[in-house]
């Protein structure tokens, strides 16, 4: 469950950065290895902010090692806030739109393979959790 708003007794154990890459009207999402917590669901490039990161270099970082792309330039959306049953973090959220389709080089220590679908199409496949909502936040009004 998350919040715009941050709830009661909230703990974040950790921050998460992840950035809604947008090529054609199309977002990227990255399939995520066995090994990794929620395996085999699509999710969007994301990651932990490490220890003196700020939420954009931690974006970067993460966009660059798992993607092998660059996004400098990114819009920030939103900072939300998410409670899990065991566990508090908060989440931010970016968008990074490019006008030239960029060559993306999985990691293959972080993710299987990735696709381009539009977000409504996005909706229908197995995601990392929450992401569905994530997602209508974000275009609901696109």
């Amino acid at each position: 469950m998350f919040s715009k708003d941050e709830p009661k007794d909230f703990i974040p154990k950790f921050e998460v950065v992840s950035c809604f890459v947008e090529f054609d009207n199309k977002i990227l999402l990255l399939l995520r290895q066995d090994h990794k917590p929620q395996a085999n669901t699509y999710g969007v490039p994301a990651g932990k902010i490490d220890p003196g990161e700020t939420a954009i270099q931690a974006m970067v970082r993460e966009g660059k090692e798992e993607t092998q792309i660059s996004l400098d330039n990114m819009t920030y959306i939103d900072k939300l806030y998410v409670r899990y049953p065991d566990y508090d973090f908060i989440y931010h959220m970016f968008h990074k739109r490019f006008d030239i389709q960029p060559n993306i080089t999985i990691n293959p220590n972080e993710h299987k393979t990735y696709i381009r679908t539009t977000p409504k199409e996005a909706l229908e496949l197995n995601l990392i959790r929450d992401l569905d909502e994530c997602i209508k936040l974000f275009y609901k009004d696109k």
